[in-house]
């Protein structure tokens, strides 16, 4: 594809209003509409689905470990295909292997949609289910996210990256309280089945693209990538990858701090389920509710972000990781249900705010042939981090209580930023010092009359 070709296939003509596109100017994009608007019907839908799951598991079995291990089964498949997923985001047309994991997710659902409701629905089952889910979106997630980059411009892709968030976040917002309400009314099968049927939303939008790369084109792309390392015609593989993450500071601190808060907070609903449960004794409709809550902040702090104009930096990160950890830790202490429901609004904003940033600066710092694997790197450590934790989280509260997990998400990723911190201020040669700052007051005084 040439650079005239691709600039007509990335800028087209603008189908919003005016002040619309200056403030998020990414949706000037047509391939880029049907992306955003895929993704928001699959991802509520992927959110009814996990607090369906999530709540089937606890009443299955009356234990938080088991809901822990079912966050383990679905994002331990990254750990194991996380890196090699990326490199095949790197060699293949993405657009045409998106289209097969969301047929592969729609089966999925399907397949424990047809469990429920007939009845014969076991843990075991939604245990091998959901290990086949994970497995599917371990190779969708970097396809999906390095897709973003492809389709939208480089000065735009922060805007895109926050809008993605945004539907993600009105998803998150949206089917958990779907989710609590139809488990309350007709089960949780037809929640699966409502998941299963959001898949049609991207494998639409998919097929409506136009002017995306070909195999021909990604194959001649990749050509010129190892020409230009001095490769004999094929690009390096997952090691490269890595070793560029390792020395490049705006991409290897990002994934360090990410993975610390992802062994927590991805595992945020197990710990909401075990307040629901056993702290406000509120059941499934409850759950719904305060997952709802998380989600409507991280949408405030998804819009704020869209509208930022300057590129994160890893300053940006580190406040944003500090923020996280001081409002998980406010939540810990909260006194009641009411003060803990409002605080999960600062909640859900400082988590979205800080990934964003995270995943921004991570994908802008990367170059164009290394970005699938690089990405890759950065969602294996991130969900793998939290398939780890899953259990962990669970444990702590099954163990010791949902205030203590909750505790605990805040207090061991804080002091990981707090070392990163330090690190990159020695790096730096930064210290911290008082600066005088003048202070202009009001002071009286007579005025001719007009």
């Amino acid at each position: 594809m040439s650079s005239t070709d691709a600039a007509s296939v990335r800028i087209s003509t603008p189908l919003l209003p005016q002040h619309f596109s200056r403030t998020f100017p990414s949706l000037a994009n047509r391939n880029f509409r049907l992306l955003l608007s895929g993704l928001l019907l699959s991802g509520t839908g992927g959110w009814v689905q996990r607090i369906a799951q999530d709540w089937l598991v606890l009443t299955m079995t009356d234990s938080p470990t088991a809901v822990g291990v079912v966050t383990a089964f679905q994002f331990a498949p990254t750990l194991l295909f996380g890196l090699h997923a990326g490199l095949l985001a790197d060699r293949l047309p993405k657009r045409q292997l998106l289209l097969g994991t969301q047929v592969s997710m729609m089966l999925t659902a399907t397949a424990l949609a047809v469990l429920t409701l007939s009845g014969r629905v076991e843990v075991w089952h939604v245990f091998l289910l959901a290990a086949v889910l994970g497995t599917v979106a371990a190779l969708d997630n970097p396809v999906r996210q390095s897709f973003v980059s492809e389709v939208v411009d480089g000065p735009h892709l922060a805007n895109a990256i926050s809008l993605v968030s945004c539907t993600f976040q009105i998803g998150a917002m949206a089917g958990p309280v779907l989710g609590g309400l139809l488990m309350s009314t007709v089960g949780a099968g037809w929640a699966f089945v409502v998941n299963a049927m959001s898949f049609v939303g991207p494998v639409a939008a998919m097929l409506c693209m136009r002017g995306t790369p070909t195999r021909a084109e990604v194959r001649a792309a990749r050509r010129a990538a190892a020409a230009r390392l001095g490769a004999s015609g094929r690009t390096p593989g997952v090691r490269a990858g890595l070793s560029y993450a390792v020395h490049t500071p705006s991409v290897l601190w990002p994934v360090v701090m990410v993975g610390a808060f992802g062994f927590f907070t991805i595992s945020l609903p197990v710990t909401l389920a075990a307040y629901a449960k056993d702290v406000f004794h509120s059941g499934a409709s409850g759950l719904g509710l305060l997952n709802g809550v998380v989600a409507l902040g991280a949408l405030a702090g998804a819009l704020t972000t869209a509208r930022r104009r300057q590129q994160p930096r890893l300053r940006t990160v580190g406040v944003a990781g500090s923020t996280l950890a001081a409002a998980l830790l406010v939540t810990a202490a909260a006194p009641g249900q009411e003060v803990f429901t409002i605080l999960l609004v600062t909640v859900g904003a400082a988590n979205l705010g800080f990934l964003t940033s995270a995943q921004s600066l991570v994908q802008l710092a990367a170059v164009d042939h290394l970005r699938g694997r690089v990405v890759g790197l950065y969602l294996l450590v991130f969900i793998g981090s939290g398939a780890v934790g899953g259990p962990v989280v669970g444990w702590l509260a099954e163990t010791y209580g949902a205030r203590t997990a909750l505790l605990a998400s805040g207090a061991v990723p804080a002091v990981v930023t707090l070392l990163v911190c330090r690190h990159l201020a020695r790096a730096a040669s930064l210290r911290l010092g008082l600066t005088s700052v003048a202070i202009h007051l009001p002071r009286p005084s007579l005025l001719p009359r007009p």
